[in-house]
């Protein structure tokens, strides 16, 4: 058994006992939050008091709301990107939780709304409609509510796969901040009106203390941490340098940078001080090993404000988010590592590959490139894997098909047998992939069914 062997295979263990402990505490916190409102609808007589239509809908539009409510509170902690949750489950894990409680929650809004304006009418003698606009003339609460579900239907559209396809970044944060406005606008008639919480001490309690601790995870970490530890730090840039024809990379220098206690295939959320870029951040992976001094972004030209940032002048001040990710070094376990990347993942591969703990020989590196000429941080790579003693595959060329990710100048058979001709044996190896979706689902695709367990394959969505 190797030293370094030795050295990763009980500290990993340990590890993913602790991670796993903490992950099945939050987890259980979240289960007994839904489990409770749900009692709380019971012991208050939420089934024993449905004796007809109108009372079984006053019913469901309750529970309805209740679980709704907590649903997305606990969607809006996913996506918030607190340190401490994002240690548990990284970026994508956590996004793609996020994703799929998008639609079950609108959908209890929907039946919460239906069932609250039918109980309504069937109580009053009024057409569904006809109670609507009674109901807005009448409660200004109810006019919040409807905006409320306006808003998330718009966020709902927007988060779904054809229709991200078409949206610009800068177009999808705006989107997403009427997230934000829904629960801002159905906190007042679920406070004052709510069956359940209006008048119950113990209830408003419990609520209102669930909207404090997301609200001030949310404005301590994401706004006013940020703000003073990038002032505190004195960040602004220290260097522009072109990598190809629609990238650049951009260092950041300050003071006591190590206290961000940022690891090579991290990101930050960046925000630049400029009259253009000021009210808009965006992810950016570490692409060299962080410094005490400086960290170094590359910047893909992908949208408006990337577009404008490849012109981006030194002296500029910065606001850093962050760090974020657990695509690191601390989650593997084997003492050989390949490392794959295209496109927008590779500057955090580039940084992985720099300080990662590896003999020679025992990494590999495939980078997918459309040209070689052209290829961002290609020459870095190159040189790291000749100084480490690193093997550095470059696949050049456009995909043989829709769903490859292998050049068309291979004449293996499938993909799957193009990898194991690069790499005999991956499956014994710990395998980091960043690119885009379709590339990285690909290349996992291809991993899977040479053997490879899912815990040695390391991948975290470079998408919004």
């Amino acid at each position: 058994m190797t030293s370094l062997t030795k050295a990763f295979e009980d500290k990993p263990r340990l590890n993913r006992r602790r991670l796993n402990l903490a992950q099945d505490i939050v987890e259980g916190i979240g289960w007994l939050s839904i489990v409770w409102v749900v009692f709380t609808f019971l012991i208050d007589g939420g089934v024993t008091q449905i004796t007809d239509l109108a009372s079984g809908l006053s019913a469901l539009e309750r529970v309805s709301a209740l679980v709704a409510t907590m649903l997305l509170l606990i969607q809006i902690m996913l996506i918030s990107r607190v340190p401490w949750l994002d240690k548990l489950y990284g970026h994508d894990k956590a996004t793609q939780t996020h994703k799929k409680l998008g639609k079950p929650i609108l959908y209890l809004v929907l039946v919460h709304f239906i069932a609250v304006i039918w109980s309504y009418s069937i109580t009053d003698g009024l057409s569904v409609m006809d109670e609507f606009l009674t109901l807005l003339n009448t409660m200004q609460e109810i006019v919040l509510a409807t905006i409320a579900l306006g808003l998330m239907i718009i966020v709902v559209v927007a988060s779904i796969k054809i229709s991200r396809k078409k949206l610009s970044y800068e177009a999808w944060y705006l989107v997403h901040l009427l997230g934000y406005g829904a629960v801002m606008f159905a906190i007042p008639h679920q406070i004052n009106t709510g069956t359940d919480i209006a008048g119950k001490p113990l209830a408003q309690t419990f609520w209102i203390a669930a909207y404090l601790f997301v609200a001030l995870n949310i404005l301590w970490f994401r706004l006013l941490s940020p703000i003073v530890s990038s002032g505190m730090k004195k960040l602004k840039i220290s260097g522009v340098e072109a990598e190809s024809s629609d990238s650049v990379s951009v260092t950041i220098s300050g003071k006591n940078l190590k206290s961000f206690d940022a690891k090579s295939g991290q990101f930050f959320i960046v925000r630049f001080i400029t009259s253009t870029l000021w009210w808009r951040a965006h992810p950016f992976s570490l692409s060299a090993a962080p410094t005490n001094n400086e960290l170094r972004f590359t910047i893909g030209k992908r949208g408006d404000d990337t577009a404008m940032m490849q012109n981006i002048r030194p002296g500029t001040r910065v606001i850093l988010e962050g760090p974020y990710g657990i695509f690191t070094e601390s989650r593997r376990a084997e003492d050989r590592v390949v490392l794959v990347a295209a496109g927008i993942g590779a500057p955090p591969i580039r940084a992985l590959a720099e300080n990662l703990s590896a003999k020679p020989g025992t990494v590999d590196i495939i980078y997918r490139v459309r040209s070689k000429t052209d290829a961002a941080l290609l020459d870095e790579l190159t040189e790291i894997a000749e100084r480490r003693g690193f093997k550095l595959h470059v696949l050049e060329g456009n995909r043989r098909y829709e769903d490859s990710w292998v050049p068309k100048n291979f004449s293996s058979a499938d993909d799957t047998s193009v990898l194991s001709q690069l790499v005999p044996k991956i499956n014994k190896a710990d395998v980091y992939v960043c690119g885009p979706n379709n590339f990285t689902d690909s290349v996992i695709t291809s991993l899977k069914k040479l053997g490879t367990p899912q815990q040695q394959i390391h991948a975290e969505e470079f998408a919004w």
